[in-house]
Parts: C-alpha cells; structure tokens; sequence
C-alpha cells in the first residue's frame, strides 16, 4: 500500500480508545468514515502493522530489531487484515488463520524471551484478541456468518471498518448485528486540528507556519476548502505543492502555488 505519514491526531487517539474497549470487552465494533481521512492508518498504528506487515509476510532468520516487533505485536494482541476484491470465504477464513498463527508465534516467542512463556501445549491462537477487518464493504453474506462464528466460538473481538452507511448495512444480518457493542464515526481533521498537521508540513518544505500572517491565512484556507479536512488529500496536495514550488522555484507557500497544485489533482470527496 501507499505509504502516508503518520500524525496523532484526536481521532486517532478516539480510534485507540473505541478500539480498546472492543477488545476489553469482547465484543462487536464498527468503524465507519469518508474515505482518506485516516481510519485504515490508525487501524494499522494500533494493531503495529506498520511495524510488523513485513516480518509477518517475509518469516525468515530473526535479527535483532525483530525483538521488538514481538514485544509491539503483544502490546496490541491484534490483527489487521484487508479482504481482497472477490476473496472467497473460504479464503479469507485460511488468511486469517495463517496471520493469526504468526502473530501468535511473535508474541509467544516474546512471552518466551521475558520469562513468561506457557509452554508447547497452550493453544497458540489465544494470544490473539482482536480482529480488525478493513474495506469490510467488500464482505460478503457468507464471509460475516464466517467472522461472527469466528467471534462466538473464540471469543475474539472485532472491528469492521468501512464507509459512512455500513452500519445500516450490517443492520440487514441480525445474527451478526445483535452483537454489536460499539459503533464509532471517525471523523474529518477539525480546523485547530488542520493547522496542526499543516504546521508540520510547512516544516517539512522548510517553512514556518504563521497563522497570523496574511499570506499563511490565505494558504491555509485554500488547503481547507480543498481538502475539508481529509487525510489523504492533503499528503497528495502536498505532494503537487512541493513539486510546483521546486518546478518554479518559489520559497513561500502561497493560495496561488496551493490552487497550482490542486489543478493537478483529480479531487472526489463526497
């Protein structure tokens, strides 16, 4: 997947929280939000994907900084997984247990190094506590029965993550639906929370970011009325922004350079 940089924002920080409910409760969560706006990299910062996917997909010979993907794999107990268009559920069962199992191992193998291990005869699936399923739309009638009997014989949490609507949606599978403990809304960057991320950008450009000056004002309305807010868009914004000011060789980020950039980009947020 593309990578997008990482801020903490409040939603991310509501995100950890709703998450870790699910999982102390043993429950049902559903996440739903407009597309870029930051639900599949939180997802993934709670679960240390960003630290493991490629430990979990590459197993080889361990070296030393693979200790500490252990030691983060049983902080969160967790797995993420994204269902491919048209995977089967058969597929997507066999998926789950083969990430399952590594994840496992990792944090078995963790429990060993500290002194905590429990020996070959435990389970090794029990150290997984939480499911999180990403673009969870792309599920189908056969794939939720298959998640729910999952989470009613393990005692597994999970989380469905998909778009705004996808809670009425699960509404239509009762078994499932009945289980639901939490449904959260991720919501879009907010103005002071904007200004956050848009400081670090600036920084990033070698630029300093005044809110009270004019000409930052101006920027910094452009990129919200382009924007609304929305994660993703402002890193491809940014990422024309730098090009045109490099093509143009300009040092202020001004309205004009953000319209440049935007006239590049094929915008669709709903």
């Amino acid at each position: 997947m593309t990578t997008q940089s990482f801020i903490a924002t409040k939603e991310h920080r509501r995100f950890a929280e709703f998450a870790d409910a699910v999982r102390r409760q043993h429950t049902i969560g559903i996440c739903y939000g407009h597309a870029g706006i930051g639900k599949t990299l939180s997802a993934r910062r709670y679960a240390n994907w960003h630290k493991a996917e490629n430990l979990l997909e590459q197993w080889g010979p361990r070296d030393d900084s693979d200790y500490q993907i252990y030691a983060a794999l049983a902080r969160a107990r967790t797995v993420f997984y994204t269902p491919a268009v048209l995977t089967s559920p058969k597929q997507i069962h066999a998926e789950l247990e083969h990430i399952s199992t590594r994840v496992s191992i990792c944090v078995d193998q963790h429990l060993s190094d500290i002194g905590k291990g429990t020996g070959p005869h435990t389970r090794v699936n029990k150290y997984v506590e939480l499911l999180i399923i990403d673009e969870s739309e792309r599920l189908n009638s056969t794939a939720l029965e298959l998640l729910r009997d999952r989470y009613d014989r393990d005692n597994i949490a999970l989380i469905l993550i998909g778009m705004p609507g996808i809670e009425k949606w699960f509404s239509r599978y009762p078994q499932l639906y009945s289980r639901v403990g939490f449904a959260h809304e991720y919501r879009q960057l907010a103005q002071e929370e904007l200004n956050f991320v848009l400081e670090r950008r600036w920084h990033k450009l070698g630029q300093t970011l005044n809110p009270e000056d004019f000409t930052d004002a101006q920027a910094i309305a452009a990129v919200a009325r382009i924007t609304r807010g929305n994660f993703r868009l402002i890193d491809r914004l940014f990422t024309q922004i730098e090009r045109v000011m490099k093509i143009n060789e300009l040092s202020t980020i001004t309205d004009d350079v953000i319209e440049a950039a935007r006239s590049t980009l094929v915008i669709g947020i709903s």
